[in-house]
């Protein structure tokens, strides 16, 4: 996949991007991006080596993406099956580069993988997964037209209070009814 608007680019990983990659993710102990991205979640560093290690689940992989930005690395992209048989795919993305949010470049990233997915897959829904604190992250799937599907009380606890779970999705009729958002 490749995808080009502007100074925007999605496109596959590289083995040249994983020191960027590794530095983005694993650099810092306690990294800016992790208090947004599920945060409820222990953030394991990885070593640079290991990292390295593995590149095959990084590389060419019709799964994640590199997000850059005037060509420079500063997040990724991608999906996961919940269940394939039904075609239940959900898709994530992270802007590890804190100079680089609210900026619009999360959503229009997301924009051009949920057009993606929808050309070249027989999927009838997209979705994916967030916690009340990280609103920007909410107000990325209102902007493109996407339906609060779920919203489970209180059940993620971080820095000593509870959030609800918060699930986003985006139905095939709905995205190809709204043709400013696949343009």
């Amino acid at each position: 996949m490749y995808y080009k608007e502007n100074e925007l680019v999605i496109r596959s990983i590289n083995e040249q991007d994983l020191p960027r990659l590794w530095q983005l993710m694993y650099g810092k102990e306690e990294p800016e991006w992790k208090k947004w991205d599920a945060p409820y979640f222990e953030h394991k560093h990885v070593p640079y080596e290991d990292f390295m290690g593995e590149k095959k689940k990084w590389v060419d992989q019709i799964d994640h993406w590199a997000i850059l930005v005037d060509d420079e690395l500063i997040g990724t992209l991608g999906y996961y099956w919940e269940h394939k048989p039904s075609n239940w795919l959900e898709m994530g993305i992270v802007i590890y580069d804190p100079n680089y949010w609210s900026g619009g470049f999360g959503t229009r990233a997301i924009r051009f993988l949920i057009n993606h997915l929808f050309t070249t897959m027989p999927l009838v829904r997209v979705g994916y997964t967030t916690w009340s604190g990280n609103e920007r992250m909410i107000k990325v799937g209102e902007k493109l037209g996407m339906t609060m599907e779920a919203r489970l009380r209180k059940c993620r606890f971080y820095n000593g209070e509870y959030y609800d779970s918060i699930r986003m999705g985006l139905l095939r009729e709905e995205w190809e009814g709204n043709s400013f958002f696949r343009d």
